[in-house]
């Protein structure tokens, strides 16, 4: 009887419904994305390599003229936003490839076998993080090479790498629960535009005084310019209160008001 016990617990602990098997097969998973989109050229140009020569190009343009303006260099709000941008653009890129692997019936394939529910969620949370965090310093290295430098301490600098993350993990829930329920044509033409505008109607693009008057409590409150700000303080100075407080307000809002329908839409893809 004994014996029958503790097969039947090994069974257990081996079984897809487990808390052994979820962590298991996440990390299985993750390891799977990480390695598919270092092999995917579209996922390291969104990610990698676009940001880093978006960064090189911002400082050669402009660079000069906003240090003219304001008196600081260029690359404390083209850092953070560049990088804020390469969150977002790497979670549009995994979002089409998760269109491509729920068209391709992969999604299915993974609902049918042995595997933990929730792994498949966790593990693109999980490898989401990885990707920005990587992203995110090869554009302080870049950012770096070009002159730009922490001088808050180790516990600022920190926070600022954490922000992107936070963002992009956000980002990515909107993008998963669009994915999920809308073709990949619309996601990318629709989400791209989007950011774009973020991007370029932002403080880290140029100084919030270069805007017109009518639009600047646009530009100010918008969530790429708020983590922007932050980051700038977090890096330089500034106030650091009201856009780190907003920054984890749209980012907190964003999960909350789309982790449901992602993970039903995720759920309904996977039992096509």
């Amino acid at each position: 009887m004994a014996l029958l016990a503790d097969r039947t617990e090994d069974v257990r602990s081996q079984s897809e419904v487990s808390s052994a098997s979820l962590v298991r097969h996440t990390m299985i998973q993750t390891q799977r994305l990480l390695l598919r989109w270092v092999r995917n050229p579209i996922t390291l140009l969104e990610a990698l390599i676009i940001p880093c020569l978006l960064l090189i190009m911002l400082e050669t343009v402009v660079g000069g003229q906003i240090r003219k303006f304001t008196g600081d260099s260029a690359l404390y709000g083209s850092v953070p936003m560049v990088t804020i941008t390469g969150a977002v653009s790497g979670a549009v890129a995994c979002g089409v490839l998760l269109g491509r692997e729920r068209e391709a019936g992969l999604l299915a394939r993974f609902w049918v076998l042995p595997v933990h529910r929730a792994s498949g969620l966790a593990s693109r949370i999980i490898a989401e993080g990885c990707r920005i965090f990587v992203g995110t310093l090869a554009i302080i290295l870049v950012g770096y090479l070009l002159g730009f430098r922490f001088h808050q301490g180790f516990l600022p600098t920190l926070v600022f790498l954490t922000i992107p993350v936070l963002f992009g993990l956000a980002f990515a829930t909107v993008v998963t629960s669009v994915a999920v329920f809308t073709a990949k044509a619309a996601l990318v033409e629709g989400i791209t535009i989007l950011t774009s505008l973020m991007m370029f109607f932002s403080t880290g693009f140029v100084p919030l005084a270069a805007y017109p008057h009518w639009i600047q409590p646009v530009v100010r409150n918008q969530p790429m310019s708020v983590a922007v700000d932050a980051m700038k303080a977090l890096a330089l100075e500034g106030p650091l209160a009201r856009p780190l407080t907003l920054t984890l307000t749209w980012c907190l809002g964003a999960i909350i008001l789309f982790a449901i329908p992602a993970t039903i839409g995720y759920r309904r893809a996977s039992r096509r």
